[in-house]
């Protein structure tokens, strides 16, 4: 099987799909000036690129030099307001815009698109984010059609995305208003946590997540639809997928697990986390079952970790799960999970896995 990783890869060019579109408003999402004009009608194209681009999956957003109450009027107005998280409508920097707002969805500004009408804006924010992509609003009304905007699959999750990011603002609202401990607000939000065995329904979302994931990815490697599905079927193999849901609604489908297993030594190939869960302390619930099936099975557990520039949190969480190295080749770690001394679930989470026998709960 054929699969591509991240090793050796420039991470300053612009990813091959983009994750968020942060627009211009003036000249750009409409025709004129706002604080001029006063009305300002939507340049033709520009509703139905954003409702297809929310449609696919992609994030948007605004980064406008402009009065924020007179935008956020002008843009409900028009019906797109709700279409924009975290918009950034102030006099700053268009550049330090941008950075706020992947700070805010947790996303590597690799994965953004800037679009607006003005060449020196443009310039500003390429020469501060060179990873980023730059879009001349002149063009604006064909992203669609190009590559760039175009996921491979678009899933039902993928027209939840903008829904699930809004449930997450007001956690994170929520959260910066809790004055206890960290463990007492997650408790508060009554989190449940699935792992299950990969079913055929659940391939495009896998492959999505192989393809989207790079911070909380073991090892950057790419899997296709094809290929996914030659694992799921694979006596050798095991593929999983994590699903995580609280009192605000569903995160949605957020981890895969593709697990090698021999008779005597099981190896995770691929661990991957969605980075709108890494506050929640899932991804170490995930390898502590996974220490758990392995011990009660009587069988070693290993793991492989290649860096892609931006994963060392996953290194982080298997040596915080006990795993030590055992050796390299190349670039890859190679590790082993002590399965002594394995701690329980946490007690503000509820975990619910396959009823197999090996480490069920």
């Amino acid at each position: 099987m054929t699969r591509s990783t991240t090793q050796g890869q420039n991470i300053t060019r612009p990813a091959p799909t983009v994750k968020c579109v942060v627009w211009d408003l003036d000249h750009t999402v409409w025709d004129g000036i706002l604080l001029e004009d006063g009305f300002v009608p939507l340049r033709p194209g520009i509703r139905e690129v954003i409702t297809e681009l929310d449609r696919r999956g992609i994030l948007q957003s605004v980064a406008s030099r402009n009065d924020h109450e007179a935008a956020i009027t002008a843009l409900e107005r028009h019906g797109l307001a709700e279409y924009f998280l975290c918009p950034q409508i102030n006099w700053n920097a268009k550049s330090s815009s941008v950075q706020a707002i992947a700070r805010s969805l947790n996303l590597g500004l690799d994965s953004f698109a800037f679009v607006d009408d003005d060449a020196f804006e443009r310039g500003e924010v390429a020469f501060e984010i060179p990873e980023l992509l730059c879009v001349d609003a002149a063009d604006a009304a064909g992203l669609a059609g190009r590559p760039e905007f175009t996921p491979a699959f678009v899933t039902d999750e993928s027209g939840m995305r903008r829904t699930m990011y809004r449930a997450d603002e007001e956690r994170g609202r929520l959260e910066t208003e809790f004055t206890g401990p960290t463990p007492e607000f997650l408790a508060t939000l009554g989190m449940v946590f699935t792992v299950e065995r990969a079913q055929e329904e659940d391939l495009r979302r896998a492959e999505e997540l192989t393809v989207r994931t790079h911070q909380l990815n073991t090892t950057g490697y790419t899997y296709s639809y094809e290929e996914l599905d030659a694992f799921r079927q694979s006596p050798d193999h095991e593929l999983l997928v994590a699903r995580l849901e609280d009192r605000h609604g569903p995160y949605g489908t957020i981890g895969l697990v593709l697990l090698e297993r021999g008779t005597d030594t099981w190896r995770i190939k691929l661990l991957l986390m969605s980075c709108r869960v890494m506050s929640r302390g899932v991804g170490a619930v995930l390898i502590t079952w996974l220490r758990r099936r392995a011990r009660d099975a009587g069988v070693r557990l290993l793991a492989e970790y290649l860096p892609n520039g931006r994963n060392r949190m996953m290194l982080v969480t298997y040596k915080f799960s006990r795993f030590h190295e055992t050796g390299r080749s190349g670039g890859l770690l190679r590790l082993e999970a002590c399965l002594d001394d394995i701690p329980p679930f946490p007690p503000y989470m509820t975990v619910r896995v396959p009823d197999d026998g090996e480490g069920g709960r």
